[in-house]
């Protein structure tokens, strides 16, 4: 099962410099939909400048959670060097420049001390601390938090969102995509038939239906929960299986961020 595990931080977007994006290709949720404009405010993008000259490439999605917090997954950070980053909020259309989005620096970058780089061991989180805080232009909002160890029960119906792929080797279009997932309770995700040993109860198992799933380029992103009459942040995409991302009994896996509550409000806070 070690080779099934494949992590979904292949992103493939190209932009030179600020504001405006420029694609050469990208990757988005399978069985997904083009988002409403917008409507999912705590999204982010996190982009990578390999070579330091301008060209940023989208690798990951991630949450706003403070005017000066990303969240994110920590497989995501391919190098300790802020200045190797930029992360963008109010975005939509990658591929197109729309005045909603807010293009913010890296100060400092906080993966969670108990990340090893073992998918199984979990703790696949981390967070980004910005340079210059995040305005409140009308298309951007700080995500809602779960409460400290909240579980989300069996089949309940979250959202995920993310420019992730449509499928393997799949159409990449550049506009944020969403798709409900429904959950997959710890008692049943952990058997061998389903991810086994690697499912902790750390984590959130969603999907696995073989229709529905996160894939390369939304490691990082959202899993959207409506609990208590409101949309909470209740998972960061972590793993899935390799090649197909939307194979039956191999669900997207997300860090389960109620797990995390402490660690998460002694930076932010």
């Amino acid at each position: 099962m070690l080779y099934t595990i494949f992590l979904y931080s292949v992103g493939l977007i190209c932009a030179k410099a600020q504001p405006f994006n420029y694609g050469v290709q990208n990757e988005r949720v399978v069985g997904g939909w083009d988002a409403r404009p917008n409507f999912w405010k705590s999204q982010a993008s996190l982009q990578y400048d390999s070579y330091n000259d301008g060209y940023w490439y989208h690798i990951c999605g991630g949450s706003l959670i403070g005017a000066f917090h990303i969240m994110t997954a920590a497989h995501c950070i391919l190098s300790m060097e802020p200045s190797l980053y930029r992360v963008v909020v109010g975005e939509h259309n990658l591929f197109e420049y729309e005045g909603t989005e807010q293009f913010l620096r890296v100060e400092e970058i906080i993966v969670h001390p108990e990340w090893n780089g073992d998918l199984g061991n979990g703790n696949d989180i981390a967070i980004m601390r910005l340079a210059d805080g995040v305005y409140d232009n009308g298309f951007v909002a700080i995500a809602e938090f779960p409460y400290p160890g909240e579980i989300v029960p069996h089949d309940f119906a979250c959202y995920i969102t993310g420019w992730g792929m449509m499928d393997y080797g799949g159409n990449v279009p550049a506009i944020l995509q969403e798709a409900p997932i429904d959950v997959v309770e710890h008692a049943v995700c952990s058997t061998p038939q389903w991810w086994g040993s690697f499912a902790l109860e750390t984590m959130i198992c969603a999907g696995g239906d073989g229709v529905i799933s996160g894939c390369q380029g939304d490691s990082g992103g959202p899993l959207h929960c409506h609990t208590d009459g409101i949309w909470r942040v209740h998972g960061v995409v972590s793993y899935g299986p390799a090649g197909f991302c939307n194979q039956v009994n191999k669900p997207t896996v997300f860090t389960r961020v109620s797990s995390f509550m402490d660690w998460i409000l002694s930076i932010t806070q």
